[in-house]
């Protein structure tokens, strides 16, 4: 009888070009995968109700990828450092396994695991999977350091070789009844629906959950988008973006089988633009590596500014004016649009979350920490790293070699909506404003009250006259 590996499944919900999961199929025949629904997690208050839904729904799915090839996935309700070591010793498992992440909970959390494992003499085995590059792999020539601006990052990150896709699991021995019994014992239950949980979301997800949809977006992407990325990937109302967020930050798919598509899309290609399209969409991809990197090797990130002269910035934090952002009153189009999308759909054009997140910190003033909350509260996509190095690149308080940087909301508009297309979609009310004076928000105050639509609660031009003030002020301090 083959020896019993358990995988532990976290941000890896899948059973293709999965690296430590292909290493527990070499190491035995026997793999059993849990998924440990964490309490320190699951808080309701810091996750989306899409994200949340959307967590339990790729679950649903790798259950029935799982059964599909004769294995199966149990479920855990417990801190992992408690319930994976009792199903681990119920199961007599040789060895537990499974991927590395780069967030200082999950650090904190796989130590406790890892050592509470071996004092019951049970082996552990770590992989990097959601990366191409490890932490520790890119580092400067110079001294050896982690990189702290991307584009000489890019440079290192895009001459080193990647991996090809980890082989797909499959002829996996299911548990004996007797084992299905000790798992119980230990707490194995059934998948909790997200009603259970407390997640309610009925409004869908720009992808369906689980591994087919991401596999069938990114062959369509590939085939047909990215050659336009560079021309496209600016304009919310157009399909121009792969929309993998997602499945990146959950793991329904690999970032092995991802980097493979836009290489073979390169080798297919013969046009100079169409390269750039390419390679430009390969930068998106060493831009999540650099805030993952970043999230690593500066886990202080987390929790505040990564430049010192934004630790004590005078934010001016309206509550007011946070409230009408959030619920997308604020009286600039383009900007209410885009939050009205958030919290429709739990989703945002990466265009409209720079212009949302300038507008908070540079128009209405108010801490950058808000609007990154905000978005984990609502976005189905919601990443602790790219979120927070989204938040500090637009809020000036990151690692950007040019950090002052505000966007003119109508200037945005003009240049990325230029019909009111996108405006026109998330806000209906204004759908019979002419063009010209809805992508530049200089709508009159009649016609707004027509629509029922609100004044500009700030001035752009007097809020970014006191930022670059504030500004000044505390970087001479």
């Amino acid at each position: 009888m083959a020896d019993i590996i358990l995988f532990w499944h976290r941000r890896d919900l899948r059973i293709s070009d999965n690296v430590g999961l292909a290493k527990a199929r070499q190491k035995s025949a026997k793999v059993v995968s849990v998924f440990c629904l964490d309490p320190g997690i699951l808080k309701i208050d810091d996750v989306a109700p899409a994200r949340g839904a959307y967590l339990i729904r790729c679950l649903q799915a790798l259950q029935d990828n799982y059964k599909e090839i004769g294995g199966q996935l149990l479920f855990l309700h417990d801190s992992p450092s408690e319930g994976i070591p009792r199903l681990a010793e119920a199961l007599s498992a040789q060895t537990v396994i499974w991927n590395n992440d780069v967030e200082p909970y999950a650090k904190k959390r796989d130590k406790a695991v890892k050592a509470a494992l071996q004092e019951k003499g049970i082996a552990v085995e770590t992989f990097w999977d959601q990366l191409l590059h490890a932490p520790g792999e890119v580092m400067t020539k110079s001294s050896d350091t982690p990189y702290t601006v991307y584009t000489p990052f890019w440079k290192n990150w895009a001459q080193q070789d990647k991996d090809k896709p980890a082989e797909n699991l499959e002829n996996v021995e299911k548990l004996t009844e007797k084992e299905q019994e000790a798992a119980q014992k230990a707490g194995a239950i059934a998948l909790p629906s997200p009603s259970d949980l407390g997640f309610e979301w009925d409004n869908g997800f720009i992808l369906e959950p689980g591994e087919k949809a991401p596999r069938d977006r990114l062959a369509y992407f590939c085939d047909r988008a990215i050659v336009d990325y560079d021309e496209q990937r600016n304009f919310p109302s157009e399909d121009g973006t792969s929309q993998l967020s997602a499945p990146l930050k959950f793991g329904t798919i690999g970032i092995r089988t991802v980097w493979e598509a836009t290489q073979k899309a390169l080798e297919n290609t013969r046009s100079d633009e169409a390269r750039n399209g390419i390679i430009g969409w390969q930068k998106e991809i060493a831009w999540r590596e650099f805030y993952q990197h970043a999230m690593y090797f500066f886990p202080e990130l987390a929790n505040g500014p990564y430049r010192d002269q934004f630790k004590d910035f005078p934010w001016e934090n309206n509550e007011d004016y946070f409230q009408a952002w959030c619920e997308g009153k604020t009286g600039y189009p383009i900007v209410d649009a885009a939050m009205r999308q958030l919290n429709e759909t739990g989703w945002m054009h990466n265009r409209c979350r720079m212009i949302v997140a300038s507008f908070l910190t540079k128009d209405l003033i108010i801490n950058w920490q808000w609007g990154e909350k905000y978005f984990m509260q609502r976005l189905y996509d919601g990443d602790l790293s790219s979120n927070n190095g989204g938040w500090q690149w637009s809020a000036s308080s990151g690692m950007d070699p040019k950090p002052l940087r505000i966007f003119n909301p109508a200037s945005q508009a003009q240049k990325y909506d230029p019909e009111g297309q996108y405006i026109r979609q998330w806000l209906p009310e204004l759908s019979s404003i002419d063009t010209e004076y809805l992508v530049t928000g200089k709508i009159a105050p009649l016609d707004r009250e027509a629509c029922g639509y609100p004044q500009p609660i700030v001035d752009h031009k007097q809020r970014q006259r006191r930022f670059k003030a504030l500004y000044k002020d505390n970087k001479s301090e």
